[in-house]
């Protein structure tokens, strides 16, 4: 009797050793997430309700910050720009992509080594990237001004014109990020089923019709997932501009980045940059739940 009370304990804690095991198992890992993420979140979110002085806190003042950010003119602009060059890239980005999947998803020679030459750009850092472009943009010695120069023409002005730079910024941003559209695209393309389209094309079906009635809408929730993901990289967009144009001419290419970035390290003003970083991130998870739920209503429909 004895002896059958202790071998049914002995179970039991084995059984309680195998539940808590996967925990114990998973606690560094969920310390470290705590220690690197969570932490410093909310020390970036008290960080925004107080008012620094040389680094160091001053005074507590609540919700001000926030309040300022909605009358500051600068922050405004950044805001605007930043929208007008996420809007610009990843629109270019989503078709340039989308039609570079369509031409790859087809099988011939040296098909392999197209594929690998398209994410050479993805994979180059992008202080490297912004190096290069500055390099290819200047004034003075820039290949596009040597360009113009073999053709008899002047000198080409890319980072001194604010209109130019601004565009200048968005060709940079499309020649490195496209290959992410391309790669997910590609791989969704690649993943639909075959019968639809074998069906279509017994029916006479051309290539229009086939990609307008098959092809795009089969399509919709990976393009979705691929601009949404791409949309929430680019309004952090910060090695690129800091390199290219420090935020000039002016405020042509002053993103939310960049003028947090002067507000926290130039200006000193720490609690009003992290007050600006905690909106932005706020607006970046609206849209990203915005995205979620858009992409619920098109698996629903």
């Amino acid at each position: 009797m004895q002896s059958g009370m202790q071998a049914r304990k002995y179970r039991l804690q084995g059984a309680g050793l195998d539940l808590a095991l996967p925990y114990l198992m998973l606690a560094p890992g969920l310390l470290i997430v705590l220690g690197v993420l969570i932490y410093p979140l909310w020390d970036g979110l008290r960080a925004s309700t107080r008012a620094y002085r040389y680094g160091s806190p001053i005074s507590n003042v609540g919700l001000q910050n926030y309040l300022h950010l909605w009358s500051d003119a600068q922050f405004l602009n950044s805001l605007w720009v930043t929208v007008k060059f996420v809007a610009l890239s990843v629109s270019f980005e989503a078709v340039l992509g989308f039609a570079l999947a369509l031409f790859c998803l087809h099988e011939f020679r040296g098909i392999r080594l197209l594929r690998t030459v398209l994410i050479i750009p993805m994979v180059v850092t992008p202080v490297v990237v912004a190096i290069v472009f500055r390099l290819i943009y200047a004034s003075d010695a820039g290949m596009l001004t040597a360009l113009s120069a073999a053709m008899g023409g002047g000198a080409v002005q890319i980072l001194g014109n604010p209109l130019n730079a601004f565009i200048g910024l968005v060709v940079l941003d499309v020649w490195e990020w496209t290959p992410l559209m391309f790669l997910i695209l590609l791989a969704g393309l690649q993943s639909l089923p075959h019968e639809p389209f074998e069906a279509a094309r017994v029916d006479g079906a051309g290539a229009w019709r086939v990609f307008a009635d098959l092809t795009f809408p089969m399509m919709r929730p990976v393009l979705a997932v691929a601009i949404v993901l791409r949309t929430i990289d680019a309004f952090g967009t910060f090695d690129q501009v800091f390199v290219l144009t420090r935020g000039g001419p002016g405020e042509a290419t002053r993103l939310i980045s960049i003028y947090g970035y002067d507000t926290a390290f130039k200006f000193q003003q720490t609690g009003y940059a992290a007050a600006l970083f905690v909106t932005i991130g706020l607006v970046v998870l609206a849209l990203a739940f915005s995205a979620i739920r858009l992409l619920r209503r098109i698996d629903a429909s």
